[in-house]
């Protein structure tokens, strides 16, 4: 009886420790539910996903990195990069008398094409070179930095057209008491009329990647030799896959979310900046972690990511309702990820050899 009930205390911790995510989350709007005025608002909602899109890009590009047991910490610098090269990119588009969507479009798909470049160097480092994962993308990191704040130097791109506010910031569905729903473009209405905005443009736009790659992870060859990378290298290359051309493809994909993330900015702020996710390299690494990836490799699931990315959106957006400075959430996040590492420690079966 005793054995039984030692087994069945065993079997209550281990699924406590499985779902201590979901139960930190609750735990965590329960808390800045009764703390934080105002925080049970269809604003405060709107405001955790928006400032939380880039946070989610890099996450997803980071798990995968994770997942075959690397780590990529060039992500912030590259994402940085992205916005200053997509916005320099539209600015000269548009002043050489292209439409203004077509100058966005164009800038918006070179950029993309172009932040593949650094995940392939890295790729090319740890897979042909045998560089670490750390090394390299650490180096890249200094490399992406350095160009940025070289474009920066040669002048900084202003006057982004005006179409690109729109989008940045513009709402995919909006709601008005008299004609219902609209997309797109904000109804007319009389005054003293409410016009509820509902689903922001670049929410939409992230998780319509996220999406992809959820699906490319779960329903793909391609997430099936990622998880056997991370599983096992050796027996991955003794089935047949070519590893060192998946790292690269790992790597690249890594970069280019990062850059994705970098035109999401440039399109909330109508701006570009050198270290505009230099901070968020610790909260993607920290989203994958929270969500239930290994740092050793071989788990981790798109949409565990994502609520550990939503975590720390809640977090940091709970804790500027208080008034409480932003560093306080640097330190809340360090200490999270800790317990997140030890949680797998402990309870290594908390973390998924599947694709669930």
């Amino acid at each position: 009886m005793q054995s039984l009930m030692t087994q069945k205390n065993k079997d209550l911790l281990l699924r406590i420790g499985k779902q201590w995510a979901v139960i930190f989350f609750v735990a965590e709007l329960i808390f800045f539910g009764l703390t934080a005025k105002g925080f049970f608002t269809v604003n405060t909602f709107q405001i955790v996903l928006f400032f939380g899109t880039a946070i989610m890009l890099m996450a997803v590009g980071e798990l995968f990195v994770i997942i075959t047991g690397g780590i990529d910490l060039s992500v912030g610098y590259v994402m940085g990069l992205s916005s200053i090269v997509s916005t320099k990119l539209i600015v000269a588009f548009a002043g050489s008398g292209l439409p203004e969507l077509g100058a966005i479009l164009l800038g918006i798909l070179i950029t993309l094409v172009l932040g593949l470049i650094p995940g392939m160097i890295n790729g090319l480092l740890i897979s042909r070179l045998n560089v670490p994962p750390f090394i390299a993308t650490f180096s890249m990191l200094g490399i992406s930095h350095g160009v940025s704040e070289l474009l920066i130097t040669e002048g900084a791109a202003k006057n982004l057209p005006h179409m690109a506010n729109v989008i940045g910031n513009g709402h995919f569905l909006y709601f008005a008491q008299e004609s219902g729903f609209s997309f797109f473009v904000r109804p007319e209405v009389a005054r003293g009329v409410k016009v509820f905005e509902l689903l922001p443009n670049v929410v939409v736009m992230t998780f319509i990647l996220v999406a992809i790659f959820a699906f490319v992870l779960k329903r793909t060859v391609f997430g099936v030799h990622t998880y056997a990378i991370g599983g096992n290298e050796d027996s991955a290359v003794r089935s047949g896959i070519n590893v060192k051309n998946h790292i690269m493809k790992i790597y690249m994909l890594s970069s280019f979310l990062a850059a994705s993330a970098g035109v999401i900015y440039m399109l909330k702020y109508v701006t570009g900046k050198a270290d505009a996710g230099a901070s968020l390299l610790l909260d993607s690494i920290a989203a994958v972690v929270i969500g239930g990836a290994s740092l050793s490799g071989g788990s981790g699931t798109v949409w565990k990511a994502i609520l550990g990315a939503v975590i720390i959106a809640v977090l940091e957006t709970g804790l500027r309702i208080l008034g409480i400075p932003t560093f306080d959430k640097y330190i809340m996040v360090g200490v999270i990820l800790i317990f997140a590492v030890l949680i797998d420690q402990v309870f290594p079966e908390t973390t998924y050899k599947d694709k669930e």
